[in-house]
């Protein structure tokens, strides 16, 4: 028989092999749509060609002339597909890049000229800085709450809180960063318009700095609030009410066990559980986060990076994108199961 210790790292060997083929699998499917979706380097090229050549004359006469059609030499093509890699056949070409992504070689961006993992590590602090954040503020304020509205069920405070919560719900983050922008930000002049940090803040001392960076992060984080709120706190008090229903709950109270502790002690623990089971898919957050919200605030994050590479065709960023949260979402799936572990003493890893 083996021992907890044992069964949990035989548990996350299987985890992690398995995320291999999960991994290859991912990539190529992106990697092959890369491949055939049109709009690439050159063919963004040709139209540049296009557009240079206009509706010129040719020869001297009066009257217009035919149009000039300006291509790329049968040459020149033949070595941008070289420079690009795709004079390649599929497999081969797929085969060359998951090789250098195992070397930690992402490959140079088309529109930066710069290597992806530089291009995606400038950004991505402030993409860490609003998951973080955002995920301290989504546990901090929603287990609360969630735990005073199980207790509070049906009452003023249960009723309306609910209210808020789904108004709150119902709008897009976007759509409320919008008409908060428009409210406190150009009418009231409350808060800035966007960004990370003001002009020059890199001039500031540090307190003014960080002061700078908070005051710049209220409104989005208040949009990135809006859709998590309400889920994390109905589930955390549909969770608690639940287990303050059960048997076990009833049994404890009727042995002589005190109301606060049977609910806070062992009816809260395992209300935790299905919070727990959320904790990897916040991780995508530190990422990801929101396109439409970085774009309202003008937030240059990773998500906002990777919408600009689907949108210019810049594959390597792309690809450099899906690596990085690919392998992020899949060791969140693997702390989720870890604090769910954590949290339920009765889980086994056999």
């Amino acid at each position: 028989m083996k021992s907890r210790g044992e069964a949990l790292r035989d548990y996350m060997v299987r985890r992690l092999l398995l995320m291999i083929p999960t991994f290859i699998g991912i990539t190529f499917v992106t990697f092959l749509l890369c491949q055939f979706v049109p709009g690439g380097p050159i063919d963004q090229l040709r139209l540049q060609l296009a557009g240079a050549g206009g509706t010129g004359e040719a020869g001297g006469g009066g009257g217009a002339g035919p149009r000039v059609q300006l291509t790329i030499p049968e040459g020149q093509l033949k070595q941008l597909n070289e420079y690009y890699g795709f004079d390649k056949p599929l497999p081969i070409a797929y085969g060359e890049w998951l090789w250098q992504t195992v070397q930690l070689n992402l490959g140079q961006s088309f529109r930066y000229n710069e290597p992806v993992i530089k291009v995606i590590a400038d950004r991505l602090p402030v993409s860490i800085y609003y998951g973080v954040v955002t995920t301290i503020f989504a546990f901090g304020i929603c287990i609360p709450l969630g735990i005073l509205k199980a207790i509070k069920h049906r009452t003023p405070i249960d009723n309306i809180t609910s209210i808020l919560i789904f108004v709150g719900y119902a709008v897009p983050g976007f759509a409320l960063g919008a008409v908060l922008v428009n409210l406190l930000a150009v009418q009231f002049q409350i808060f800035p318009l966007g960004g990370f940090a003001s002009p020059g803040a890199e001039n500031m001392s540090t307190l003014s700095r960080i002061w700078d960076i908070v005051w710049h992060s209220v409104l989005p984080l208040i949009a990135y609030l809006a859709g998590a709120f309400a889920l994390e706190t109905m589930l955390m008090k549909n969770s608690l009410m639940e287990n303050m229903s059960s048997d076990y709950v009833r049994t404890a109270l009727a042995k002589g066990l005190t109301w606060r502790r049977a609910v806070f002690v062992h009816a809260l623990r395992n209300s935790l559980i299905p919070m727990a089971t959320s904790i990897g898919s916040l991780l995508g957050i530190f990422l990801t986060g929101s396109v439409l919200i970085e774009r309202v605030f003008d937030i240059q994050g990773v998500g906002l990076l990777a919408f600009e590479a689907i949108q210019t065709r810049d594959y390597p960023v792309v690809m450099g994108f899906l690596v990085i949260s690919s392998a992020v979402l899949m060791l969140g799936n693997l702390l989720s199961d870890l604090a769910v572990a954590f949290v339920d003493p009765r889980v086994r890893f056999e």
